[in-house]
């Protein structure tokens, strides 16, 4: 099967965050792999937050990396409505449910456990339940939703990975014409 590119970790690039108090927006080019016109136009509709002082916080780049891993399968807009279920507006902090950065670090969890082995549909809300073990709230439905929008995630990845794949098969296809 195709392998996508790795998950990327937050912590390697924490140091060069702090130091320069956020990202360029080449750097974060850079770091996601994307056009920066294509970021840009996340911020403009409202998809990723303001940066601060054309600076790109880990939380910026951690939702840059969610939406980015998840368009494979998943309409921009879907996205948008999935991490706003998840955590509300994307310009206030007061009203998410966990961390950008925790969320991804999740959702890195098990991503990198799909890529690692076969999970059939029914498979992926057990393995996402496992992961969230490390997720604290009291709040029942906060972890309910969060549990649900990973699943909804987890299943949008696999078929990202069987998306590629067939994409690529296609193309050896086209090229053995």
């Amino acid at each position: 099967m195709t392998k996508k590119p790795s998950i990327i970790s937050l912590d390697s690039f924490m140091p060069v965050i702090e130091a320069a108090d956020g990202l360029t927006l080449s750097q974060v080019c850079a770091v996601s792999g994307l056009e920066s016109s294509t970021i840009q136009n996340w911020v403009k509709r409202g998809f990723v937050p303001s940066p601060i002082g054309k600076k790109y916080t880990e939380r910026h780049l951690a939702r840059i990396l969610l939406i980015s891993s998840l368009r494979d399968c998943m309409r921009i807009e879907s996205i948008g409505e999935l991490m706003t279920i998840i955590n509300g507006d994307t310009d206030d902090e007061s009203d998410d449910i966990i961390s950008e950065q925790e969320l991804y670090s999740l959702f890195a969890q098990i991503a990198l456990k799909l890529e690692s082995a076969f999970y059939s549909p029914e498979q992926v809300p057990h393995l996402v339940k496992g992961v969230m073990l490390s997720y604290k709230s009291d709040n029942n439905e906060h972890k309910h939703r969060l549990y649900s929008s990973l699943v909804v995630m987890a299943l949008a990845y696999i078929a990202g990975i069987y998306k590629r794949e067939a994409d690529c098969m296609l193309a050896e296809i086209k090229k053995d014409l």
